[in-house]
């Protein structure tokens, strides 16, 4: 079976219940440990809501200001009527083995985060999918909604225990971002070397609204396969970040699909890959359906060691009027760059790991200092796997 497919049927359902925590301080020092590696903190007084799942276990789901709900889907789906007019309406049950494994009742996992109309967050809310059991298959579907002029930043971090050789995560995530509201999304995920990973996300931005997507994936992961789509209506904006490095044994297959369907809707897709004896498939594809939507699309990697690097950029226009653009490179670090910084007292390591750094150093909009400095650190400790 090669590293694009996975057969489902190898991976189990049933984990044991892991208990609800309620006060974060109280968690696992195991668990914390994983849980900081993916921008998750255990201080509530830093972030305005959290939700945790270990396998199939919501362990903990708090909020500590108003006008932002956030429980498991389960439970939401019980206790809002009115939520089953979003459930699977910006993706099809029915797509491909993913989807259909995932159209039950989900009593399996996943989150419902809504935040009000008007209500600006002013701390991050943090969410945590973590797989603990050996060869679990977590299944999840999550929905988000965002009211008018609403403002929400989500962390989102992804993990498995130290100990998991094999796991399985696969889930649907759909976001409504309403007329004028933004929605940040800054994910970080730390699978393990032979996890599959196979989440199907949809977002649909109306007039005005602004969804910044922020994908951070650093660390070995069996394969990930996942090209969510962006849906902008009038004056909508989309920035979508992606932060990727393959080392070997990875797999990844990443992509991006925005389609500005509403006049002044505007869209950016930018990706930083770096192979390091893995396998990167880097995707984009703006599609303009509106006269006056700009849109670009930059992708760059670098390959430090053999592997392979395939950069994919598309452009779609359907109608006169779009202006759009995209710029992709592949290649390797320019002796020039290494002896410039060499001939300023650089050795040599010193000097490659700078210009991998700034490589990576994709502008993040809004992270909190606490997670910006966790993301540099753990840029310098992937360095060392890297070379």
């Amino acid at each position: 079976m090669s590293k694009n497919e996975v057969n489902l049927s190898e991976f189990i359902n049933l984990a044991e219940d892991h208990g609800y925590i309620d006060n974060l301080g109280a968690i696992q020092q195991n668990d914390v440990k994983e849980f900081v590696r993916v921008g998750i903190d255990t201080d509530e007084s830093l972030r305005s809501a959290t939700f945790i799942q270990k396998d199939s276990s919501i362990i903990h789901c708090s909020k500590s200001i108003e006008g932002v709900e956030i429980k498991g889907i389960a439970q939401a789906l019980e206790q809002y009527d009115w939520l089953n007019d979003y459930l699977w309406k910006l993706m099809s049950h029915e797509k491909d083995d993913i989807t259909k494994a995932l159209n039950i009742k989900p009593d399996q996992g996943g989150y419902f985060i809504w935040i009000k109309k008007g209500v600006k967050a002013q701390k991050p809310l943090q969410t945590c999918l973590h797989i603990a059991k050996e060869k679990f298959s977590q299944k999840v579907h999550n929905i988000v909604v965002v009211e008018e002029d609403a403002e929400l930043h989500i962390i989102a971090g992804c993990s498995t225990s130290d100990h998991l050789n094999s796991g399985l995560h696969i889930g649907v995530s759909e976001f409504y971002i309403k007329k004028g509201a933004t929605l940040k999304y800054t994910m970080i995920h730390d699978w393990g070397e032979n996890v599959y990973v196979r989440p199907k996300t949809a977002v649909h931005v109306d007039e005005g609204g602004v969804f910044i997507s922020n994908y951070i994936s650093l660390k070995p992961v069996g394969s990930i396969v996942a090209n969510p789509i962006t849906i902008l209506e009038k004056n909508a904006t989309a920035r979508i970040n992606s932060i990727l490095v393959a080392g070997k044994g990875t797999y990844m297959d990443m992509g991006s699909v925005v389609e500005l369907n509403g006049a002044g809707a505007r869209a950016e897709i930018i990706s930083r890959a770096i192979v390091a004896g893995g396998t990167i498939i880097s995707r984009g594809h703006l599609m303009g359906k509106e006269n006056g939507v700009k849109g670009h699309l930059e992708c760059k990697g670098l390959i430090l060691k053999d592997g392979l690097l395939h950069a994919i950029p598309e452009l779609s226009g359907h109608t006169p009027g779009v202006e759009m653009s995209h710029e992709a490179a592949v290649g390797k670090i320019d002796k020039r760059e290494i002896e410039y910084l060499m001939a300023r007292g650089l050795n040599e390591e010193e000097a490659v790991s700078t210009i991998v750094r700034g490589f990576l150093n994709v502008d993040i909009e809004g992270l909190p200092a606490d997670l910006a400095a966790r993301i540099d650190a753990a840029v310098k400790e992937t360095e060392k796997d890297m070379m």
